[in-house]
């Protein structure tokens, strides 16, 4: 694809363009990293980057720049054509789109597809081969669903879904519409809940139900609990990644993000925005205020306040732990020192 015919669909996206040359108008053939980017590759550069990184031997074919003069001059020194915008990496990810237009999905059902009684499927579904769907569900129009997928009973998924290979879907789970759902991943599966009695452990039946709402994407290997009773919500918009545990009860708010490995213990409240770095866990019934950001492998014991950038375990404010890590190496030089005091 020409770069001005980039520069022209990027005027229709979500992207701010700014300003733009074209140059030698390069044919892109794909996206790639600025350290590998070749003449017939497109990159993107963020302010804050190391600006050696414009500076090596590779020489893409067009990149996506920051407002940042210094940028855009180094750029027309090597005779890059460039597009200046408010958000790079958005735009990148919308000329990803062009170069990679995802395959005609076939529409249809495998005749090696198990369909339950009074199963109610929309218009141009695509149902793949061994995929099992049990009675009283239902299928949103332009929903695709690949090989191995189980749908318990009664599970209703909206429109314009995809559920990639061997995932699971537990009874009555509702999905909405634009929802991605990855291979291993497991919706509306049994909360963890156990009652103590004198004879060991007494089951807690979960017959409670998980919704996730538009345009939420869960990961792969991922799991989403169902309650004893209530519901597991997550809102629209909300991004999970693979191997992530949302326990039984958990509500979790728009247009957050979780990273790997990130643990979520039953009842919790997470709210709008928050973001979770890998391997962050969220302790029973906790609530988690709307915009807060936890670094890696944060332990989240009690609620935290809105906006809040916390760290460490268990949590505090990011600056303390900061702090506190710059004197985890001094702790011997400090224990010989009290040792040395008088009693």
């Amino acid at each position: 694809m020409l770069f001005s015919e980039i520069i022209s669909a990027l005027k229709q996206g979500g992207s701010v363009l700014i300003n733009h040359k074209v140059g030698r108008n390069p044919d892109l053939q794909s996206g790639a990293s600025l350290e590998k980017a070749t003449e017939d590759q497109i990159s993107f550069l963020e302010s804050g980057n190391s600006l050696r990184s414009i500076l090596n031997s590779s020489t893409p074919g067009a990149i996506l720049l920051p407002p940042n003069e210094e940028l855009i001059e180094l750029a027309e020194k090597k005779g890059i054509s460039w597009a200046k915008l408010e958000n790079p990496r958005l735009a990148f990810a919308e000329v990803l789109d062009l170069l990679s237009p995802p395959r005609n999905q076939k529409i249809g059902i495998h005749p090696n597809a198990f369909i339950g009684n009074n199963v109610d499927i929309g218009k141009d579904v695509y149902i793949g081969p061994n995929v099992t769907i049990g009675d009283l569900c239902k299928i949103g129009n332009n929903t695709i669903i690949h090989s191995g997928v189980v749908f318990y009973e009664e599970v209703e998924i909206g429109m314009n879904c995809e559920l990639h290979a061997n995932c699971v879907i537990h009874r009555n789970s509702l999905i909405g519409d634009n929802c991605i759902i990855h291979s291993n991943a497991v919706i509306g599966s049994e909360g963890f809940g156990f009652v103590p009695t004198k004879n060991g452990w007494r089951k807690m039946p979960q017959t409670g139900i998980t919704i996730l709402e538009k345009n939420v994407e869960i990961g792969a290997s991922s799991t989403v609990d169902r309650p004893a009773v209530g519901e597991t919500r997550i809102k629209e918009g909300t991004k999970i990644d693979n191997l992530v545990q949302i326990g039984h009860g958990v509500k979790i708010g728009r247009n957050c993000a979780m990273a790997s490995q990130v643990g979520i213990a039953g009842g919790a409240e997470i709210g709008d925005g928050v973001i979770l770095a890998g391997q962050v866990g969220v302790g029973n019934r906790v609530k988690v205020s709307n915009g807060v950001i936890a670094s890696s492998k944060t332990g989240i014991h009690a609620d935290i306040p809105p906006n809040e950038v916390i760290s460490g375990f268990p949590a505090m404010s990011n600056r303390l732990w900061l702090k506190c890590s710059a004197n985890f190496k001094k702790l011997p030089e400090i224990a010989k020192a009290i040792r040395k005091l008088p009693n």
